[in-house]
């Protein structure tokens, strides 16, 4: 919501007039000269919007302010140029509304078109979000990371490196959502306050790697040659790509990594197709290279990679992890009732490269079970057990 400076205002007011931690108002104007305002310039309130209203037989201000439980001033401040004591009916005027419920439904089959349109919606709300884009897939589209908080423990997820687990994104904008609602409404979430994780942690949220992918699953193939009857060969004939986790080249990106890569070449398929198959070398993909320069952009501190299905968190590679991997993992699991698991007989993921690389705690938390896709109707039922491992990826 825009509001207009006035002489003698500041940002400390709007923090208290509007109840918005000052942090979270200085991060929506990056650009604003605090201790230098000037009268009329514009400066975005996070966690609200300016509702039209036409005014009505005996409205006054006063009284639109008292029934939405707002003050004068507020509604002056997003109405430099109406006289607040001479208001006529049938006037349209702007009303300060408070965000209090999710804009994010993640109820439903989530593509890359629904996430788009939800990181537009967040960022029009919460101007502090910043969303840079970390490259390009196959088929050109962008594939965006949000950033949230301004500390110095970098913590990073992501979701659907698998097509068929499109799901993780549901899962994971819902937090996104539920985390900004907390911060601008200053409200806890499983007793926690989150405005601490704001000043103390940087989190980076890729929350569809594979977008051509998850498209591909949930639409069938693209219009576009020569990969809209490539896909079909890939897939040996079928046009059902319920079964499909590659990337739009049949090359499955958590097979992409150089971890032992060698050893997930040699017990998987030769060629592309629907699963498994890494590519002929490492980093051939442009998804994969994309992660792979971000991790070594931000230096994370830890990772966590969101997958289907199996109710397990994989927390090891090669014994190369730290000893802090072990209590975070312990942490993860009581929060959420998933298996903690060390190694498996799996190599070149990206939290194996990660680990191996970085020498820090990285994560593949395996959400849900059944067959992939997993049916929307486990949404909440998973949402609920990973929102422990959001927080605690934050507070750990």
């Amino acid at each position: 919501m825009d509001i207009f400076v006035r002489k003698g205002d500041s940002l400390w007011h709007y923090s208290q007039l509007f109840k918005i931690n000052l942090q979270l108002i200085n991060d929506s104007n990056p650009d604003l000269q605090a201790n230098s305002l000037s009268i009329g310039q514009q400066v975005r309130i996070p966690g609200f919007v300016a509702q039209e209203y036409q005014v009505l037989h005996g409205d006054t201000l006063w009284r639109i302010a008292q029934s939405r439980h707002l003050s004068v001033e507020a509604i002056l401040l997003v109405n430099p140029n109406i006289n607040p004591n001479n208001i006529n009916v049938g006037q349209t005027i702007k009303i300060p509304l408070r965000i209090t419920s999710r804009l994010v439904n993640g109820g439903q089959n989530y593509d890359y078109k629904l996430l788009m349109n939800d990181i537009k919606r967040l960022q029009n709300v919460y101007p502090f979000l910043q969303v840079p884009s970390i490259g390009n897939t196959v088929l050109g589209k962008t594939i965006p990371e949000i950033l949230i908080g301004k500390g110095g423990k970098k913590v990073h997820y992501n979701g659907s490196f698998h097509a068929n687990e499109w799901i993780t994104t549901s899962v994971i904008m819902t937090f996104i959502n539920d985390y900004l609602l907390s911060l601008t409404n200053q409200n806890t979430i499983r007793g926690l306050s989150t405005s601490r994780y704001y000043q103390q942690t940087n989190l980076s949220v890729v929350p569809m790697v594979n977008p051509d992918g998850v498209d591909l699953v949930l639409h069938g193939p693209p219009a576009k040659e020569p990969w809209k009857q490539k896909v079909v060969e890939y897939n040996k004939g079928s046009t059902d790509f319920s079964g499909w986790k590659a990337n739009i080249r049949g090359i499955d990106l958590n097979d992409q990594f150089p971890a032992r890569w060698e050893l997930e070449k040699a017990r998987n398929p030769d060629h592309s197709g629907p699963r498994d198959y890494g590519g002929k070398k490492p980093l051939s993909e442009p998804e994969a290279i994309a992660m792979a320069e971000l991790a070594k952009k931000r230096d994370f501190s830890r990772v966590l990679a969101f997958h289907t299905q199996g109710e397990v968190i994989y927390w090891g590679f090669e014994n190369a992890e730290p000893p802090e991997s072990e209590v975070i993992v312990k942490e993860f699991s009581r929060v959420s009732g998933y298996e903690p698991v060390k190694t498996i007989e799996s190599y070149a993921g990206y939290k194996d490269w990660f680990i191996q690389d970085w020498r820090r705690p990285g994560f593949t938390v395996e959400i849900g079970r059944g067959v992939n896709p997993l049916p929307i109707t486990q949404f909440d039922g998973i949402y609920q057990k990973n929102l422990g491992i959001f927080l605690a990826g934050l507070y750990m």
